[in-house]
């Protein structure tokens, strides 16, 4: 093979005079790899500008414990380590496809290089700057997927929940609704007189009607209740006493409503009607269930929308922060479930609008907010406050973690730099929040120490 005809012919080194050419290749080394080789792994030094001659690899970026491709790198790639890079160490992995043949130049040639060969390292630091925005730019969208799949994984849960009630309850009242014609012609057949029939609906409609609160009872207590409805029941001689106590105590029925009711009605009478509004106030209750449920997954397609923004374009806009910040963490309540935190929000309701682009600052809650509950231990508190202060906001979220190192808080804005395990994170979140607060005339700034870790996103009102 002719090595320096091989560099000519390089569209990434067209540029470059031949006889700096023949110094990259007086100075390289030429390897050779078989299919199935590494070139480098996750982590290992990276020390060599690379130029592939013949064959290529792969490169793998390795997350969550898997391997994603992420790039495809043939015949006239150039890469590795480059003139000004302040690569240290592999992102991923690099493999080799078929019989590869590389190019290679240690970085202690590089100081002879910056110095002599000034087209080679012109077109280097060129290809450097296009390397990292396209690595950047891949990085990028891969944060926002996993932060998308984590998300959906949660609203998946939380939604199955509510619709599984739905379809729970609405069984269930369907065949309550089925005994409803036997219950009413027991209750005809008494003849009763307009004047028991008003007592009875009194006291119905009465407990249907309630407060939910005064229905509202500890476990002791609504056993307690449940016994002496029971007892009275069972006195009384009404059938099935212990199931109609269980429905009664639900809607705070107590001994004294029982008397009320029995004073016009004879104990042969007291079955059926009993038994008839037993199963009005059952069908009352899961009716109540589905609308709640309903109502549950509502406010979380509601909460999705606000979110995401699907009603608006990808201007700016005015919105309310206070919005936002609940909407966000509605979406990640089932993070916040699974570790029993408890989240203090301290959102003035005066707090003003602010004109920025919603669906990207709703991303630096997400990001912040997250953060926030990873570090925070099982059954922790999170506190997220809005201080106005003139022409600015003052967000704080604020989390009581073991904190981060005093050595690590001055680069944990860098690209791929993370504090969490391998596989946990990308290290691209904190870099994107500042980005997007940046883009917004803001600044994002962190102050942490054991049991308190604190994130404040200033951004302008105007």
């Amino acid at each position: 093979m002719d090595i320096i005809q091989e560099l000519i012919h390089n569209e990434n080194l067209a540029s470059v005079p031949e006889p700096q050419l023949q110094w990259l290749v007086d100075q390289g080394e030429v390897i050779h790899l078989q299919d199935g080789d590494y070139l480098f792994k996750k982590d290992d030094p990276i020390d060599h500008l690379l130029v592939v001659l013949e064959g290529h690899f792969r490169l793998y970026f390795v997350q969550n414990n898997e391997q994603r491709l992420l790039e495809d790198n043939g015949k006239g790639y150039v890469g590795g380590l480059l003139p000004y890079s302040r690569l240290e160490k592999a992102n991923g992995n690099a493999i080799a496809v078929g019989n590869t043949t590389l190019l290679r130049l240690h970085r202690s040639q590089f100081r002879e290089m910056i110095e002599k060969q000034d087209k080679l390292v012109e077109v280097l630091v060129h290809l450097m700057l296009n390397r990292v925005r396209n690595f950047t730019k891949v990085q990028q969208q891969n944060e926002k997927m996993i932060s998308l799949g984590k998300l959906s994984a949660g609203l998946a849960h939380e939604l199955n929940n509510p619709a599984s009630a739905v379809v729970r309850s609405a069984t269930a009242l369907k065949k309550q609704l089925g005994i409803v014609p036997e219950k009413l012609k027991a209750v005809l057949a008494l003849q009763l007189t307009p004047e028991q029939v008003e007592q009875v609906s009194k006291v119905l409609l009465g407990k249907m009607n309630g407060e939910p609160q005064q229905r509202q009872l500890s476990l002791m207590e609504k056993s307690t209740r449940e016994d002496e409805l029971a007892d009275w029941l069972e006195e009384h001689g009404v059938e099935n006493g212990f199931e109609i106590a269980e429905i009664l105590v639900e809607y705070n029925f107590t001994t004294q409503d029982l008397d009320v009711i029995s004073t016009n009605l004879s104990d042969q009478n007291l079955t059926s009607v009993l038994d008839w509004m037993s199963n009005v106030l059952a069908s009352t209750r899961l009716v109540t269930e589905i609308a709640e449920a309903s109502e549950r997954i509502a406010n979380l397609v509601g909460s999705i929308k606000e979110y995401s923004h699907m009603d608006g374009g990808a201007d700016k806009k005015r919105v309310s922060l206070k919005d936002g910040l609940n909407s966000t963490l509605r979406i990640l309540q089932h993070k916040l479930k699974s570790k029993k935190l408890n989240v203090q929000l301290n959102l003035p309701d005066d707090l003003p609008e602010i004109c920025v682009y919603p669906g990207e600052l709703n991303q630096v809650w997400t990001n912040l907010i997250d953060n926030a509950i990873d570090a925070s231990p099982e059954g922790g508190q999170i506190h997220v406050e809005a201080v106005p202060d003139r022409q600015y906001i003052t967000i704080n979220i604020i989390d009581n973690g073991s904190g981060i190192p005093e050595e690590m808080t001055g680069r944990i804005f860098d690209p791929f730099f993370t504090t969490k395990d391998i596989g946990k994170g990308t290290g691209l979140g904190l870099e994107i929040v500042q980005s997007i607060v940046q883009q917004h005339k803001g600044q994002v700034k962190v102050h942490s120490e054991p049991g308190r870790t604190e994130f404040s996103v200033c951004l302008p009102i105007e």
